[in-house]
């Protein structure tokens, strides 16, 4: 891949807008949405918000992680940047679109990298119907919530909610509780990415629900249709000693 023209962004914390000034005075740079590749300074949400930010353009993102975790990131090194940038390897992400209605009526749309999830609002526990492809699937779930991930985000919130981690290739989506009561034992499910997912929720006004997509949340839903957007993957590139898929591999043999 060739990259005539960079943009640097970074988050607000001292390490990145440190890093931009140096890179800054070593590479000559424009404005992002003139750039072949854009180079984040951050963490993974900085990373994230980068890649909703400019998915609709397509230009590929090359992150740095300055930030604590680092999954979606490369190591920052301050030189040689070019050279890394063409021996990158991109990763394709696929998105979530999310289609929520609410209590008043209204409908919202939104995208999502890593997950979609459904919170309870309140003290009272969430009553939530599953329905995939037409076929209502689970009649009704107690619990604090629910999400569906992609591959990307298996090993963020999904994971912490005791969701498998899902290699990048395999075509699936994570079908994951959270802190489900009723039925207790329920782990989830597997599906294929080509799956419409909508979940109704019972008793909507006197157990309110919130829908999330990454950084857009909607309260108050009354049903969540979400399935896979098939016109935009946003790409993101790695080193290729360090690339995404090797992440994840890694990630199901940590202790």
């Amino acid at each position: 891949m060739k990259f005539e023209s960079i943009a640097l962004l970074a988050d607000d914390h001292p390490p990145a807008q440190e890093a931009i000034e140096k890179l800054k005075a070593n590479y000559e740079t424009v404005a992002a949405e003139e750039a072949d590749i854009i180079v984040a300074l951050g963490g993974d949400g900085f990373m994230l918000s980068t890649v909703h930010q400019f998915m609709e353009l397509g230009t590929p993102i090359f992150g740095m992680n300055l930030g604590s975790v680092g999954f979606l990131m490369n190591e920052f090194r301050e030189t040689g940047l070019r050279d890394r940038l063409l021996k990158s390897e991109p990763i394709e992400l696929h998105a979530l679109r999310m289609k929520a209605e609410t209590l008043e009526g209204t409908e919202h749309n939104a995208l999502a990298i890593n997950e979609v999830s459904l919170l309870r609002e309140l003290r009272l526990a969430a009553k939530i119907r599953i329905i995939i492809d037409g076929i209502e699937r689970m009649e009704e779930m107690i619990c604090d919530g629910v999400l569906i991930a992609t591959s990307a985000g298996s090993t963020a919130y999904n994971l912490s909610a005791y969701g498998p981690i899902i290699p990048l290739g395999t075509g699936l989506l994570a079908l994951t509780p959270i802190s489900a009561f009723r039925p207790r034992r329920w782990r989830g499910a597997l599906l294929p990415e080509n799956t419409v997912i909508k979940f109704e929720v019972l008793d909507a006004k006197i157990r309110p629900v919130s829908a999330v997509a990454d950084f857009t949340e909607i309260r108050n839903v009354t049903s969540v249709e979400v399935r896979q957007e098939k016109d935009i993957f946003p790409t993101i590139l790695f080193d290729p000693e360090h690339n995404l898929e090797e992440r994840i591999l890694k990630e199901q043999f940590l202790p």
